[in-house]
């Protein structure tokens, strides 16, 4: 029996950018009995750049997902490491819903003894250290380290993979050596072009975080197991029709 997963990517993305995410999902890594679509928000943040940005990004996608269990799939996973709407969706659904943050920071907890989140600018920090905060984890972190790059959610490393992937391992280095890291997490999706260079050179785990989200909503979805409604309970009247002001935001 086939198993779905909606994967929300919750920035506006082309095509051939939903097709550059979809394909670090190889046959290798997903399941055989498992297929995944990938879907963008339609409006909203452009690349999660503050709070304003945080909470369209929030809206947006819990539009994309609220009807995923009415539409027949088997999980939800949020493809950015903004765990944008990853509260709400468990509320509204019954259906495993993952985020790559939380995932991979509780993986990497298991990998080993401190960890560090390598990313592309400083603007990006506040989203790991909410997640950290509410997982109570600080003490696990050994730094958040950044190269000063705009990031561009459509274009993803494109045309910068000489460039960008050695500045990320330099930084990566650093918090090995100097910071103390044993296992390091790329800081956003869109960075998943990087993974197989670093997880190359690098002595140490290294977490690819739309892989580890996907594979979370898999061991869920194949245990049969999903998030506690006494942490997340439902709403007690659902009210998606409030999101049609959205669904008609091109």
């Amino acid at each position: 029996m086939t198993r779905r997963i909606l994967n929300i990517v919750p920035v506006p993305v082309p095509p051939a950018a939903l097709d550059a995410f979809r394909a670090q999902l190889s046959d290798e890594v997903v399941h055989p009995d498992f297929e995944n679509d990938f879907v963008a928000a339609r409006a909203g943040a452009r690349v999660i750049d503050s709070p304003y940005e945080q909470l369209l990004a929030e809206t947006f996608v819990l539009e994309a997902g609220a009807r995923a269990q009415e539409q027949g799939y088997d999980a939800v996973a949020i493809n950015s490491m903004s765990d944008s709407a990853l509260s709400a969706l468990r509320s509204r659904l019954e259906i495993p819903v993952v985020a790559p943050a939380s995932a991979s920071i509780l993986l990497a907890c298991l990998l080993g003894k401190k960890f560090s989140i390598i990313t592309m600018w400083p603007r990006w920090h506040s989203l790991y250290e909410k997640t950290i905060a509410e997982q109570g984890l600080a003490h696990r972190v050994a730094s958040i380290r950044d190269i000063g790059v705009r990031p561009d959610a459509a274009e993803l490393l494109a045309g910068k993979e000489e460039v960008v992937f050695e500045l990320l391992e330099r930084q990566a280095r650093a918090a090995i050596d100097e910071d103390g890291a044993d296992v390091i997490i790329l800081g956003s999706t869109t960075m998943h072009q990087s993974y197989e260079h670093l997880r190359t050179v690098l002595e140490v785990p290294v977490l690819n975080p739309g892989v580890v989200a996907e594979k979370f909503a898999e061991l869920l979805v194949l245990t049969g197991v999903s998030h506690s409604k006494k942490a997340y309970p439902s709403p007690e009247v659902v009210q998606d029709d409030l999101l049609d002001a959205v669904r008609s935001v091109r």
